[in-house]
């Protein structure tokens, strides 16, 4: 009986100190760990990015609608402006805000416990910074001020909006530390890196070229400063071909496929066409590149809706299937762009090398090339008078404005702020639009509402928050 007793009373210690154990144990789900990689961070910042920079979701970008690529079969809201019923400053504002930069701040506040090599850790931090200013960049060049030096600060609900050129000037003094801290010989992430695979010398020509890109937005607003900023960017090193560009590669298939075959394919919608405007300019220049960008029409030609009202789906030209394959990739800055910038540059005396015409020749050709025309179909297209730099009409901003418009097809975000910026081509809004082509994109309804005082006082600071208020780079 004493035997059994003291066996009864050994059990509880023997069983309560396996149970402490297993409590421990049980409450860690090893498939979902308490610290996610630092590196899963980037790559669905780098992801969320190029979604947004792509997608043709009306309730978000509709961009390639308001610079005139494509037009609306049956809901033509948003092809005349409406931004509101559906909310759209807000969705980009989100998609950035939440899904990109504050992914981009987690994954900074994780690489210095995470990787330990010096230099791989210097490479992972350049990665993810170089990112967040390139999604600021389209932050305050869309809105104007934004909330910044108090953005996702968790003990500020209420953030203040920062004056939009002094963000700018801040992330210029970012870029510039980013860059110098870039050991191109280096490790950095590997294929987490979705853009570069981990490649940092890539990555310094992508930072480079964004300062490029960064510096001409301001030439209008602050020429000397335009002017040390492309200069130092050029002579660091910039894309110097079409193998150079910051690609996204989507998958074949879901979830990680292109959002241009989800919006037309997958969808089983047939929501848009061709717009007039980009079709007939291009058939006008005999350009090669028509076929590339869009289907025939329902009698064998190509043709595009008028801006702004109901086109008829089977009558006009549509996009081109092959930007809506489940796997086609996304520019997220291209050498076609660079050779823009720089014609520019030159035609405003910064010492970038080359002549305009030159740097707008490799543009124009880089562009027909890439969308699989050939050399001679580019040496043909810029032979024409009205191609021709020396020839064509107009002063540079018009002659390249009107090129970079066509080249920047299914880029409508950034084809709107070069529009903005050289004021050309000179579109002509829609005659039932609700207001004037948008020069920026109004404050999200939910500012206005829970960040009432702050909202105000931009608002005021821009001059009203307004699609016609002009940013402090657009000057003309």
């Amino acid at each position: 009986m004493k035997r059994i007793l003291i066996a009864l009373t050994l059990l509880p210690l023997l069983f309560g100190t396996a149970c402490k154990r297993d409590i421990t144990s049980i409450n860690v789900d090893p498939k979902n760990p308490q610290i996610a990689p630092a590196t899963s961070f980037i790559s669905n910042a780098q992801r969320a990015v190029a979604n947004t920079m792509t997608s043709t979701n009306v309730n978000d970008n509709i961009f390639r609608l308001v610079m005139q690529y494509w037009q609306e079969t049956t809901y033509t809201d948003e092809s005349n402006f409406d931004l509101n019923t559906r909310q759209i400053p807000r969705q980009l504002w989100n998609y950035l805000y939440r899904d990109v930069i504050r992914d981009l701040r987690e994954a900074k506040k994780l690489i210095p416990g995470q990787i330990s090599n010096a230099t791989e850790q210097k490479n992972a931090m350049a990665i993810a910074e170089v990112t967040e200013i390139y999604s600021w960049y389209y932050l305050v060049t869309t809105f104007g001020d934004i909330p910044y030096s108090q953005a996702l600060d968790v003990n500020t609900a209420q953030p203040k909006y920062d004056n939009q050129q002094t963000v700018y000037n801040d992330l210029l003094t970012r870029l510039d530390a980013a860059i110098a801290s870039i050991v191109t010989t280096g490790a950095s992430i590997g294929d987490a890196d979705l853009i570069y695979g981990g490649d940092m010398a890539m990555w310094k020509k992508f930072a480079n070229s964004l300062k490029l890109k960064m510096g001409m937005t301001i030439a209008d607003a602050d020429n000397a400063k335009a002017k040390t900023t492309v200069e130092s960017a050029v002579a660091s090193g910039v894309f110097t071909s079409s193998a150079d560009d910051a690609t996204f590669h989507f998958l074949s298939a879901p979830p990680n496929t292109n959002p241009v075959w989800v919006d037309l394919v997958q969808s089983g919608r047939k929501d848009f066409v061709a717009a007039s405007t980009i079709v007939n300019k291009m058939t006008s220049l005999n350009d090669p590149r028509r076929d590339d960008y869009f289907t025939v029409d329902a009698v064998g030609g190509y043709s595009g809706g008028t801006p702004g009202a109901s086109s008829n789906y089977s009558t006009f030209s549509k996009p081109d299937e092959a930007i809506a394959e489940p796997d086609a990739p996304a520019d997220l800055l291209s050498y076609v762009e660079v050779e823009f910038f720089l014609a520019e540059a030159i035609e405003r005396g910064y010492a970038v090398g080359g002549t305009a015409a030159t740097h707008y020749n490799n543009a124009i050709t880089a562009s027909i090339l890439e969308w699989g025309g050939t050399a001679a179909e580019a040496v043909a297209y810029l032979a024409q008078p009205a191609v021709n730099y020396a020839t064509a009409t107009g002063t540079y901003k018009q002659k390249i404005g009107e090129q970079k418009w066509i080249a920047l097809y299914n880029r409508g975000w950034d084809a709107w702020i070069e529009w903005r910026r050289l004021d050309y081509p000179a579109l002509v809004k829609p005659p039932t639009a609700l207001t004037d082509i948008p020069k920026r994109l109004t404050y999200p309804i939910p500012e206005q509402n829970l960040n009432t005082t702050n909202y105000t006082a931009a608002s005021s600071a821009i001059g009203g928050d307004l699609v016609t208020t002009k940013l402090f780079w657009d000057k003309f």
